[in-house]
């Protein structure tokens, strides 16, 4: 009888001290465990390295998520081959940790380095080292990593053809990770559609650690990813692209008038003529607020943009026929090579070379400091009045930074059905607006301040902005519309049906159809991620 009752003691006594260990160093040793070799411990970062917060804080975007209080993964793996996102993926489902997966940052809300709660354990794979781009100029098609950035995409492309473009955004230091996940509008879009549309293919690592191919994934995954949003079906490896055929030299332009020039009224007749442009124009407009040329009193300023998919001569008699109350003059535009256009479209200084393109570090919109942002769509014309009203929420001295964007939708995009992709702000848009507020106030300390004029603005504008429902980007994700109880292991499905029609309209439950079958347990998961059904 003692003989067995020493048994049972001892190991009750070990199961003490098994539990007792960390949890960081029973994930690490899973890990040298399954990546079958010591390479990986040079890969990982954990809170007791040196390197950990510079590695963190690299290509974190949105400084609101590097404070001092903002929860910490326990471990950041930056992988050079998928047999270690594979290791990952085992591990972290073994022993119960959460997984977030970054490739540029920019993630508004912070979720691909960050969580809500300090309650949850995750660590972060960081694709930062697996960003190659193979671009093949006979098939135009490129081969892209997800760590690879919308710039260093272009540049590739630039280097190998100047007659070859993709239609992705303008901000090159965006992860081409995410940005494919959501959807991805560019100044192309209106004439080749979205990023998302003009993806080929697909290598992603699903829950199981499975490379999947889009025969293997099936055309339902393959679907989900093409604008489902990040971090919901699997870790996406790479995608191959569609590349597009542009002229050798577009065309950009940039006109600003204040208040006292006639901003009103050419932002209010704008609306009624952007979407109707020919597909070769994209047009655009920001809101902001400076100080008068004249007198120095602060007014409000919009800057119209546009790029052209053709030559000045081409373009100045057509915007004298189509909107000849801006009088665009030769003076406003310049041509140059499509990659060109992109880094003019973003620093709006000419001449720039190529290779900024590669700079991960360029601050550019929406990069590197405090910010909050949200966005609407737009189905009918704003009234004048509207913008009257909207003018003196930018002399508020937390709109000191402050931005609004409006973008012209239509050409291509009204051809393409809402269900095509998920991503369904397809026809019936004249255009999208991003609203962006930023500081530099290192401390944070006054965020809600500012975060609370972006809420007012939002609020000022739901009136003439599109209804049940109101719609919003995924890639501009904003937690104030709603989110999933990260601490729900199975899902949150409620709390999805009050921000998802938001994101995806109708096409939310084929979504949570494919998550239901994918990943029916949830283990990718975020504040916003897709939930499988309950």
């Amino acid at each position: 009888m003692f003989p067995y009752l020493l048994v049972i003691l001892l190991s009750f006594s070990w199961k003490i001290r098994a539990s007792a260990q960390p949890v960081e160093e029973i994930f690490l040793h899973c890990l040298s465990l399954r990546s079958g070799n010591s390479s990986i411990a040079k890969l990982v970062y954990t809170q007791h390295n040196s390197a950990y917060s510079s590695v963190l804080n690299s290509s974190a975007q949105n400084f609101r998520f590097t404070t001092p209080s903002t929860p910490k993964p326990l471990a950041i793996i930056t992988p050079l081959l998928p047999s270690h996102i594979q290791a990952t993926v085992y591990c972290c489902r073994k022993h119960g940790l959460q997984l977030r997966t970054r490739s540029g940052g920019h993630d508004f809300e912070g979720l691909s380095y960050s969580t809500t709660s300090c309650k949850v354990l995750f660590v972060v794979i960081d694709l930062v080292n697996l960003r190659s781009v193979r671009v093949d100029v006979e098939k135009a098609s490129a081969w892209v990593e997800s760590g690879a950035t919308v710039g260093e995409l272009y540049y590739e492309i630039a280097r190998k053809s100047v007659t070859l473009a993709f239609p992705a955004g303008i901000g090159h230091t965006i992860g081409i990770g995410g940005h494919l996940s959501g959807g991805g509008y560019g100044s192309i879009f209106r004439k080749y559609g979205l990023a998302a549309d003009n993806v080929l293919d697909a290598r992603l690592i699903d829950v199981k650690g499975r490379i999947l191919d889009r025969k293997l994934m099936g055309e339902d995954l393959f679907w989900a990813i093409r604008g489902g949003g990040g971090g919901s079906f699997g870790i996406v490896l790479a995608w191959k692209l569609k590349l597009v055929p542009v002229p050798a030299n577009v065309t950009a332009c940039l006109v600003t008038k204040t208040l006292e020039q006639n901003a009103t009224k050419l932002v209010h007749r704008w609306q009624s003529i952007g979407h109707k442009l020919p597909k070769e124009v994209h047009t655009s407009f920001a809101i902001s607020r400076v100080n008068s040329s004249q007198d120095g009193k602060m007014t409000v300023r919009a800057s119209f943009g546009s790029v052209f998919l053709g030559t000045i001569d081409d373009l100045l008699p057509l915007m004298e026929e189509k909107f000849p109350e801006l009088e665009l003059s030769k003076q406003d535009c310049l041509e140059m090579s499509w990659a060109e256009s992109i880094l003019y479209s973003t620093l709006f200084t000419p001449g720039l070379p190529l290779e900024t393109l590669l700079n991960r570090s360029q601050v550019s919109p929406l990069s590197k400091s405090f910010f909050k942002a949200k966005s609407d769509f737009v189905k009918q014309p704003i009234p004048e009045s509207a913008f009257e009203g909207l003018w003196p929420k930018f002399y508020d001295e937390e709109a000191r930074s402050a931005t609004i964007v409006f973008v012209a939708y239509g050409g291509k995009m009204d051809e393409i059905p809402e269900t095509e992709s998920p991503y369904p702000h397809r026809a019936g848009n004249l255009y999208t607006i991003l609203y962006i507020v930023d500081w530099k106030d290192d401390e944070n300390v006054n965020s809600e301040r500012y975060m609370n004029w972006m809420r007012r603005v939002y609020d000022y504008m739901a009136p003439y902005v599109s209804k049940s429902p109101r719609e919003a980007y995924v890639n501009y994700r904003d937690l104030d519309i709603g989110a999933n109880d990260i601490n729900d292991h199975k899902g949150s499905y409620a709390q999805a049906k009050i921000w998802g029609p938001k994101y995806f309209k109708n096409n939310l439950d084929r979504l949570v159809q494919v998550k239901t079958r994918v990943d029916p347990e949830n283990f990718f998961r975020h504040e916003q991620s897709i939930p499988p059904l309950p």
